[in-house]
């Protein structure tokens, strides 16, 4: 069983720096992405607790929410666990995006509001097609955030995370799902999709969103 780790031992230089690497990318170019950088403390307590975590914690996941959301076997089939706090790893994580939260707010004005996420397993053969995280103009998705979870992933287990460019991007960039990398985009700009896997793949999928709540409406939906 894994030591918690200490959300007062988050923070620190090495975490500004990844953190202005991430803001220069997503103003130069509108993503990011950083091979095993992710603090070694947090990433390792993370891999610990998601590859613990039984079963039945997590879920078949879907598309939309709400009363928009549905189950698609077609275009994904992996599972999911929200991570709400409830841990002290969970904390730790939160603290930590909570950070990268107000360094990107400083220095992009992106107006970021609130922040999702969940722990993602998918078993060997799992995949989900190429689809956008928000659709254009809706304005609640501002900001995709992925971290890998899978020390010792080799080029022949799959479960790359393609990222295009645009629509008509038929390439993409490959990012290897290895432990610690950090990915962060623009949500209404790339297209992207997870290959299938040849063995468990855990990672976390993370939004920011800004405030688009009013008078009859909350957002996001609880």
């Amino acid at each position: 069983m894994t030591t918690p780790i200490s959300v007062a031992r988050q923070g620190g230089f090495e975490d500004d720096s990844l953190f202005a690497r991430i803001a220069t990318d997503i103003e130069i170019k509108g993503f990011s992405i950083n091979p095993a950088a992710l603090p070694h403390e947090l990433g390792d307590s993370l891999s610990a607790y998601a590859h613990q975590l039984h079963a039945a914690k997590f879920e078949r996941a879907g598309i939309g929410r709400a009363d928009d959301f549905f189950k698609n076997s077609f275009v994904r089939s992996d599972e999911i666990c929200w991570i709400t706090g409830e841990s002290l790893t969970g904390q730790a994580w939160l603290t930590w995006c909570l950070r990268l939260q107000r360094f990107l707010n400083r220095r992009l004005f992106l107006g970021l509001f609130s922040f999702e996420s969940h722990f993602a397993h998918y078993k060997p053969g799992d995949f989900y097609k190429r689809h956008f995280d928000a659709f254009r103009g809706e304005a609640n998705r501002v900001l995709s955030v992925v971290v890998y979870l899978n020390p010792a992933w080799g080029p022949d287990d799959g479960g790359e995370l393609v990222l295009y460019s645009e629509d008509s991007d038929t390439q993409g960039v490959k990012v290897t799902p290895l432990q610690g990398t950090v990915v962060v985009f623009l949500s209404e700009e790339f297209p992207h999709e997870v290959l299938p896997a040849h063995r468990d793949r855990y990672s976390i999928a993370g939004w920011y969103r800004v405030n688009t709540s009013h008078a009859t409406k909350v957002d996001p939906p609880r």
